[in-house]
């Protein structure tokens, strides 16, 4: 897929203020960054715009504050450790808007770096408001966007702030958007998607175009919850979209036409209040006490979805399972990564190691594991050369068929060391010498 958009390679910056619109919605705990993937993910752009000599202005969310301040959801920690990534100082601003904050920008110099703090501290961001937009477009020449994970809201500084200003693609963009056109365009069968995050008329779009591509379709994170109530559950106080209860079940109609099984939660995570703390346990995603807020998936629910993509050859992800940005409940969202992120080989072992060691008896399961290197020399002593030792596939050891005892060469047939010859020292302009 051929990428055309205007990105930041096909403009001039130099000397430029250039509002740069990131994704560093990131998880926190006791004020420090649990997870820095995503800072890391805007690096490149960032250097890009400072190797030009532009004066870069970042702007983020974090959390979901809803227009009001909150301590725990500020952008210091977020800068701290940018700061530490790019080597360099990036101050924060008390408040998006400001007086304090339009000093700050007039004051910024070449090769600097400022942040805003959260957008989102301002109803006004996620309503699109056409004045605070011009604020934000007030503070720079250059328009950026780097935040591929909230491209499609429209938002104050997603949406609005592009159309005032000359707007580009930053390169995490422009990468994301040609790895989803290859995917898209033609994905390895069968293929698999999995989209989660809070609400489903954000990804209408996205859901009915995949249903045209998929072999299978995993829907989980707040999202999930509408589909729920589609199917007659109750889902408690849990974030869901009553009015888009019936594109829900339009969805899953047309699901079912097409052959495509959707993939649902069976049992959750359900938390009091949806803040770090609170009391939460594991229950059936049949009926919820109607004060709990479903905050994750559980675990008969991540085994099924991966049963459902273990064939996959392709899998497309967009979205959380759960609220990730609390780590008590980004455990649903966690393992999806690692359990992807191991080969398919070693799954499939994993799997038929533990199904091995269920059924067999305490005296057999000792024999069906490979000898460690403890027990080598007492398996030496014990068995003959022509013994076997059955090894679980997938272990250290399962391409060991047998272990014979080492031959005892006679002390008269021993070869006698031969004495190493010093090396001349190494010359001026010699290369170095590569030993075997």
């Amino acid at each position: 897929m051929t990428m055309d958009k205007l990105t930041v390679r096909d403009v001039d910056a130099a000397g430029k203020r250039v509002f740069v619109r990131v994704d560093y919605n990131v998880p926190l705990a006791d004020g420090k960054v649990t997870d820095d993937q995503r800072i890391r993910a805007s690096l490149p752009t960032i250097r890009y715009l400072l190797a030009q000599g532009a004066r870069v202005i970042l702007a983020s969310h974090l959390g979901r504050p809803d227009g009001k301040v909150q301590d725990g959801l500020r952008l210091r920690p977020v800068a701290e450790r940018l700061s530490q990534l790019l080597n360099r100082n990036v101050p924060v601003t008390g408040d998006a808007l400001g007086l304090g904050t339009e000093d700050a920008v007039r004051r910024l110099r070449t090769g600097e770096v400022l942040m805003l703090e959260n957008l989102r501290f301002h109803a006004e961001e996620e309503k699109n408001d056409p004045k605070f937009a011009a604020t934000l477009a007030s503070y720079a020449e250059i328009y950026v966007n780097d935040a591929f994970g909230t491209a499609h809201r429209a938002h104050a500084s997603t949406v609005g702030v592009a159309k005032l200003l000359p707007a580009y693609a930053g390169l995490l963009m422009e990468a994301e958007i040609k790895a989803l056109g290859n995917l898209l365009d033609n994905p390895a069968h069968p293929f698999g998607a999995v989209v989660g995050g809070a609400k489903v008329s954000d990804k209408i779009k996205v859901l009915e175009n995949l249903l045209t591509k998929v072999d299978v379709l995993v829907v989980g994170g707040g999202m999930a919850n509408t589909f729920l109530l589609a199917q007659g559950k109750a889902i408690g106080k849990s974030l869901a979209e009553p009015d888009r209860v019936e594109d829900a079940r339009r969805i899953l109609a047309a699901a079912e036409a097409k052959g495509v099984p959707v993939i649902l939660p069976i049992d959750v995570i359900v938390a009091k209040e949806v803040t770090r703390g609170t009391e939460y346990k594991t229950l059936m995603a049949e009926k919820l006490p109607a004060s709990w807020h479903i905050v994750d998936v559980a675990v008969q629910s991540r085994q099924r979805m991966e049963e459902a993509l273990e064939p996959a050859r392709t899998v497309f992800w967009n979205g959380p399972l759960g609220v990730f940005e609390i780590p008590s409940f980004a455990h649903g969202t966690n393992a999806r990564t690692r359990w992807r992120a191991s080969s398919p080989r070693r799954r499939r072992a994993a799997r038929r190691s533990s199904s091995a060691v269920a059924t067999r008896s305490p005296r057999s399961r000792s024999r069906a594991w490979p000898r460690s290197s403890r027990t080598s020399a007492r398996a030496g002593a014990r068995h003959s050369s022509s013994s076997r030792v059955v090894s679980c596939p997938g272990s250290p050891s399962s391409s060991i068929a047998s272990r014979r005892p080492r031959r005892q060469v006679p002390p008269r047939v021993r070869a006698r060391a031969r004495p190493q010859r010093a090396r001349p020292p190494r010359r001026d302009g010699d290369f170095p010498m590569t030993v075997p």
